[in-house]
């Protein structure tokens, strides 16, 4: 009993120190939940920062010391999370505002030439390419199971399952209209909303549908899955909680007439995102009652991170903001000066975003 108890404790303590030191994907893991590992100072320094030829609206995924993020120049990057130099740069045939994906040894993202392109994660060389019919704007996820199967959605309108390996179809779901998040995935499922303002849910094992929900308008950003409840906003100004099970809404947040983009990140008690109205909205997550608000001076369409007691998050005022979870009171902030599109990716004490400055910023605790 004491080693199973043990070997339990072990498994957790690895688990939490692996989410602390990496952050794979976009929101962090496959449900897409937006909560990082470890803790953050209550002050960022500028640690480094590397210039790509267009605006960076890609989002950073990190792993095993190294930075993976794309940019409107059609490039994806490699950089060193130590001191932010390149290591590799891959061309696209269009923008990548996709984020990638690291998963076992390869690093997987979208482009705006309607591709998803696999690659080497150590050395940027092509694996394979998958051509969908339209561009690709949000980030791919993946399922484990029976065999890995990368997810992407497409402007085509559908829903990609992929093989990791050899980047063969394994099925596609047609949707009624351009898909611009990243799909969630938990509980043998995929959830996404689209353009056609419906919530799909699809089974994993062979992109049946399971449900629709109508959402009320389009959904631009991406769902957080957790508890067999659903978390996202829409474009007629309404943030959404729903049942998965009973295929209805739990709750809805309405405050101002400004819509949402910006993708939730979902703690145990607590939602934050990110509002046009230039607030970092906090509410309860089992209710949606309001619990503060943060003022920025431009829309938040980036998607905030929970680290810990702080949020970080990007706003198109220009600022990167460090923000207390508890309160909603501003703790740091610091001026790039250009709109922060882009999403902040937290591992090891350190914060990487993108600008529309066509800038990677790289932030953490004070070096002596």
């Amino acid at each position: 009993m004491k080693a199973a108890f043990f070997s339990a404790l072990l498994f957790w303590i690895l688990a939490v120190a692996a989410q602390a030191t990496s952050w794979p994907m976009f929101r962090g893991g496959p449900a897409l939940l937006g909560v990082a590992g470890g803790s953050l100072p209550g002050r960022l320094e500028l640690l480094w920062r590397f210039k790509t030829g267009g605006p960076v609206k890609s989002s950073a995924a990190i792993e095993q010391g190294r930075v993976y993020i794309g940019s409107e120049d059609g490039s994806i990057y490699a950089l060193d999370l130590a001191g932010g130099d390149k290591l590799w740069a891959f061309k696209t045939g269009g923008p990548v505002e996709s984020s990638p994906l690291c998963l076992d040894g390869k690093v997987f993202v979208g482009s705006s030439d309607a591709f998803l392109y696999a690659l080497e994660a150590g050395t940027g060389k092509l694996v394979w390419k998958y051509q969908t019919g339209e561009k690709i704007l949000g980030a791919p996820n993946y399922v484990t199971g029976n065999g890995t199967r990368i997810l992407v959605g497409s402007y085509d309108f559908k829903l990609h399952c992929v093989e990791p390996t050899s980047g063969k179809a394994v099925w596609t779901y047609e949707s009624g209209n351009y898909i611009n998040g990243s799909p969630a995935v938990a509980d043998g499922q995929t959830v996404f909303g689209g353009c056609d303002a419906l919530l799909h849910v699809i089974r994993l094992s062979d992109g049946g549908q399971e449900k629709e929900v109508e959402a009320g308008a389009y959904i631009a950003g991406s769902v957080a899955l957790t508890d067999g409840r659903a978390y996202f906003g829409q474009f007629e100004n309404e943030f959404l909680c729903v049942d998965l099970k009973a295929g209805q809404k739990a709750w809805t947040f309405r405050e101002r007439e400004f819509p949402y983009f910006s993708s939730p990140a979902v703690a145990k008690e607590r939602v934050v995102f990110g509002g046009r109205d230039k607030l970092l909205h906090c509410v309860k997550r089992e209710d949606g009652k309001p619990m503060w608000s943060f003022a920025t001076r431009g829309k938040v369409d980036s998607s905030p991170v929970i680290c810990g007691d702080k949020v970080v998050v990007g706003s198109d005022d220009g600022r990167l903001y460090l923000v207390s979870l508890e309160t909603g009171k501003e703790l740091w902030s610091y001026e790039i000066g250009r709109p922060i599109g882009s999403s902040p990716a937290v591992a090891d004490g350190r914060v990487v975003i993108g600008s529309d400055d066509g800038n990677v910023y790289c932030f953490g605790p004070k070096v002596n």
